[in-house]
């Protein structure tokens, strides 16, 4: 019981670290608790210890690491329901101006001018220099928009 005790606890930690690496909303981590709580029953109890003190070491454990399991679940469902504030992805949603050239349309959105290609829905001809557009989707480095709306102007 002892040889199956310490590689169940360092199956537990080798989870833990995985968990700790690849954020799983807590799927490894939960399995990491029960083989650490199997890894201290099976100790105290090659240990000679007595019926309740593997008891009480595996309630020790599982106890606290389920409220911290579910303390991590839900503050990782919260920060995966926000919308991101960084990368291209932030910019759906966001008012440029849109600036026809040589080149092709380009955008000014956030501070940086980007591709724009005009939405499914609209067409290229009714976007012109100087129109302010909202910025539909990313695809690469070219961005999907269309004519902004009086609403999307003037909140």
């Amino acid at each position: 019981m002892l040889t199956v005790g310490v590689i169940l606890l360092v199956v537990a930690v080798l989870l833990m670290l995985g968990e700790a690496h690849m954020s799983t909303g807590g799927l490894i981590a939960s399995v990491a608790v029960l083989a650490l709580t199997g890894a201290v029953t099976l100790l105290l109890l090659s240990a000679g210890a007595g019926l309740l003190a593997p008891l009480a070491g595996a309630a020790g454990v599982l106890a606290p690491s389920l409220v911290g399991l579910l303390v991590l679940r839900r503050s990782l469902r919260s920060a995966r329901s926000r919308r991101p504030r960084a990368g291209a992805e932030a910019m759906i949603g966001h008012v440029g101006v849109l600036r026809a050239g040589t080149t092709g349309a380009r955008v000014f959105v956030d501070g940086g001018l980007w591709r724009a290609r005009p939405g499914p829905l609209e067409d290229a001809s009714a976007l012109h220099d100087g129109d302010r557009v909202v910025v539909e989707r990313v695809d690469g480095l070219t961005l999907g928009v269309r004519r902004a709306e009086e609403w999307e102007l003037n909140p």
